[in-house]
C-alpha cells in the first residue's frame, strides 16, 4: 500500500491551466503504475488518465487528450496532471490513484489500490 496526497485544485476559468501534484509516501512508488481519475456531482468516479511504472507510457480518456498531461517524478515520489484549455466540464473532484506494480498501465478502478483523498477542480464560465 502506499499512501497519495493530491494538491493544486482550485477555482479557474475556462480556457485556462491547472497542475494537480500528488505526494506518494513507501519506497515501493517506484513500482507503481499511477491514474487520476475524476467525480464530479451525482456522478459516478471516471477513469482520466494512467502512467505506467516506468514513465514510459501513458493513455488518456478520449475527453481530455491534448489538453491533460499525466507525468511522474519517482526520484520524489510524485505524480503530475498538466491540466490546459480546461472547460466547465472538467469540474470535479480528482483523486491520484496508484495500481499494480509493473506492467504498462491501469484503466479500471477495480484495478487500484491506494486513493488519495481527491482535490476540488472548479472551472467556471
Amino acid at each position: 500500500q502506499v499512501q497519495l496526497v493530491e494538491s493544486g485544485g482550485g477555482l479557474v476559468q475556462a480556457g485556462g491551466s491547472l497542475r494537480l501534484s500528488c505526494a506518494a509516501s513507501g519506497r515501493t512508488f517506484v513500482s507503481y503504475n499511477m491514474g487520476w481519475f475524476r467525480q464530479a456531482p451525482g456522478k459516478e468516479r471516471e477513469f482520466v488518465a494512467t502512467i505506467s511504472w516506468s514513465g514510459g507510457m501513458t493513455d488518456y480518456v478520449d475527453s481530455v487528450k491534448g489538453r491533460f498531461t499525466i507525468s511522474r517524478d519517482s526520484a520524489k515520489n510524485m505524480v503530475y496532471l498538466q491540466m490546459n484549455s480546461l472547460k466547465r466540464e472538467d469540474t470535479a473532484v480528482y483523486y491520484c490513484a496508484a495500481a499494480g506494480r509493473y506492467g504498462s498501465g491501469a484503466y479500471s478502478r477495480e484495478e487500484y489500490h491506494s486513493w488519495g483523498q481527491g482535490t476540488q477542480v472548479t472551472v467556471s464560465s
